[in-house]
């Protein structure tokens, strides 16, 4: 008997590239790769063996042997992923022409990616996400005619959403989320009707309307955050969405009220609809399968529905509407609703608190350095929550959920002793979100206060891992003025974690009430050292009257940095009014000079 026996051979130029592509980043193959020599062998041609998930074959490749009569392999798909990759896209990556799946997620790749992409016709999956790429989306991108997922979040990418994006009509997935792209949304996306997953984000600029999305009925996931869209939410057909999962249109500009149809969409659990300029009522009747709403920060108004004192394991925010709230409803609501609506009818009738403190993720009361009290926050807040303290003094919202994380708490903990604090205790606890975390003072006195927030990188290790490369940037509101635009707590602390940081600022009440807000504004990290590690986090906050007497007007607010301009203001009176005295002193001394030289000439 003979056996016909077949030699699958991959090519010399594709051996070669590959090589050259893993030694630029300083990468080496698993020994799982090659039994034989060929890297198209043993688990690169296994079709039962998932490389995609695997700890141990990374990086990795999967080949196709079914060219020339299955004499010839060629490389299908590539994968290096959250290997601490460092560097630009080599250029030999080019010579991988019969890729279809390229996955490079979650390292250090630096420049812009490379226009020979567009020319690897035969991709169907380019993951280039969780990176540091910057520049444009090369135009040549749009060739890509079989591009079936295209995962770009979380970089620097730069200039308009690509046009031509609408071309590639086979996408099911895009996610371009946490970068910096100029609006609006091309209404070339309207082509985009096979996408189950669209994810964009924090547009720097430009004005969307919902128009381009009407005919995406196979959504699931469709994530608009923060991308200034206007325009009214009854323009969307909601009732032909019928397999939408998770639903976030939060930092907008929607008007109108909210469609009953919407909250009825037998898959829809999550609804985020904060922060835009929705009217009217809720809808009487809701779903079974929602779960958490956001409808924070809007203009509703009226009584609430049945379906929000009835249905258990329930997540509703209100805050910050026109709700009617009185004796009928009061016992359904959640504490202290009342005191965050538009008009805080809480408030006593002479408001006499002066400070407050707080240890966020706090289990027990604390006594800081600073005399402060610092009342424990530790309340389970979830993805659409708010929470209002039994002393009815402050209050807490967040909104936002980490999308592949899972069973992610908002409260984290670390037994690590703290750098630049006596307080080490305040910062063995944070509180964190994955978009918008507001603290509010409640009842205050009118007049300034000082506001001192207190932050500690507790996420990523100090060591020359991958892990120490995570970033944290967000913004600090206070009052709805933008004080720290794009803050980094590792940033100023020189790389360094578990070291504490400082910022303070004078803030003045006008309406016995104060608000706090960190947001997130796409940038930083997702997912080092693991999924969820984004987003604001703060370790405690402190209100206390500036200089011990909150009538006093201090003149100047303080910057940014937290550094008075008054004490800049008063040190430059103080220099001026020095060396105006010196200066008149020394043109008096000359002037006396020269008139005993004059004197003394003249005898």
């Amino acid at each position: 008997d003979s056996k016909l026996v077949f030699v699958w051979t991959c090519e010399l130029n594709t051996v070669a590239a590959l090589n050259a592509i893993l030694g630029r980043w300083g990468t080496k193959p698993p020994t799982t790769w090659n039994i034989t020599g060929d890297p198209c062998s043993g688990i690169a041609i296994d079709e039962t063996t998932d490389i995609d998930n695997s700890e141990t074959i990374n990086p990795g490749i999967k080949c196709d042997c079914s060219y020339d009569n299955t004499t010839v392999c060629h490389i299908t798909k590539l994968r290096v992923y959250a290997l601490d990759v460092v560097g630009p896209i080599p250029a030999e990556l080019e010579n991988l022409t019969y890729l279809a799946n390229l996955n490079l997620q979650q390292n250090y790749l630096t420049g812009s990616l490379p226009a020979f992409i567009g020319e690897m016709t035969a991709l169907q999956y380019l993951l280039v996400g969780i990176n540091a790429l910057t520049g444009i989306l090369p135009r040549e991108l749009g060739n890509l005619n079989n591009l079936l997922a295209l995962w770009a979040s979380d970089n620097d990418f730069t200039g308009r959403i690509p046009d031509y994006i609408g071309s590639l009509s086979d996408l099911t997935e895009l996610r371009i989320q946490g970068n910096n792209f100029d609006g609006p949304i091309p209404t070339s996306f309207s082509n985009l009707v096979n996408l189950t997953s669209l994810r964009i984000g924090d547009l720097v600029s430009g004005s969307s309307s919902l128009a381009f999305m009407s005919n995406m009925t196979s959504l699931i996931v469709l994530t608009l955050r923060n991308c200034r869209i206007s325009d009214n939410l009854a323009s969307v057909d909601f009732s032909k969405f019928v397999g939408l999962y998770y639903l976030d249109l939060s930092f907008n500009n929607i008007t109108g009220k909210v469609p009953s149809v919407l909250l009825n969409l037998n898959s829809l659990i999550y609804l985020f609809l904060g922060n835009n300029s929705l009217s009217g009522s809720l809808p009487d009747t809701k779903g079974a399968s929602l779960k958490v709403l956001d409808f924070s920060y809007n203009e509703l108004s009226g009584k609430f529905p049945s379906w929000y004192s009835t249905e258990r394991h329930l997540q509703v925010n209100l805050v910050w509407n026109n709700f009617m709230i009185d004796s009928s409803n009061r016992s359904i609501l959640s504490s202290g609703l009342n005191c965050l609506q538009r008009n805080t009818p809480c408030l006593p009738a002479s408001p006499d608190d002066s400070s407050f403190a707080v240890d966020s993720g706090g289990t027990r009361p604390i006594i800081g350095s600073d005399k402060s009290y610092y009342e424990p926050d530790d309340t389970n807040l979830g993805e659409a929550s708010y929470y209002v303290s039994n002393s009815t003094r402050w209050g807490i919202s967040n909104t936002g959920k980490f999308m592949e994380a899972a069973n992610f708490s908002f409260i984290v903990y670390t037994s690590r002793q703290f750098t630049n604090t006596l307080d080490s205790v305040l910062f063995q606890t944070a509180r964190t979100s994955s978009s918008s975390l507001r603290y509010y003072g409640i009842g205050l006195k009118n007049g300034f206060y000082n506001v001192e927030l207190q932050f500690a990188e507790i996420f990523f290790p100090d060591n020359t891992t991958w892990t120490s490369l995570g970033t944290r940037i967000f913004d600090i509101f206070i009052q709805g003025e933008l004080r720290e635009k794009d803050f980094d707590i590792k940033k100023q602390t020189n790389g360094k974690s578990y070291t504490v940081v400082l910022r303070q600022y004078v803030v003045r009440v006008t309406e016995n009430f104060m608000e706090i807000h960190l947001f997130w504004a796409g940038k930083g990290t997702c997912c080092i050292p693991r999924q969820g590690s984004y987003g604001p986090l703060i370790s405690a906050l402190s209100v206390s009257p500036y200089g011990g007497n909150n009538k006093v007007d201090p003149g100047p607010i303080k910057n940014s940095a937290g550094k008075s301009k008054i004490a800049l203001v008063a040190g430059v009176v103080v220099c001026t009014i020095v060396l105006g005295l010196l200066s008149t002193g020394t043109f008096l001394w000359r002037q006396k000079r020269k008139k005993m030289e004059a004197e003394m000439g003249g005898s």
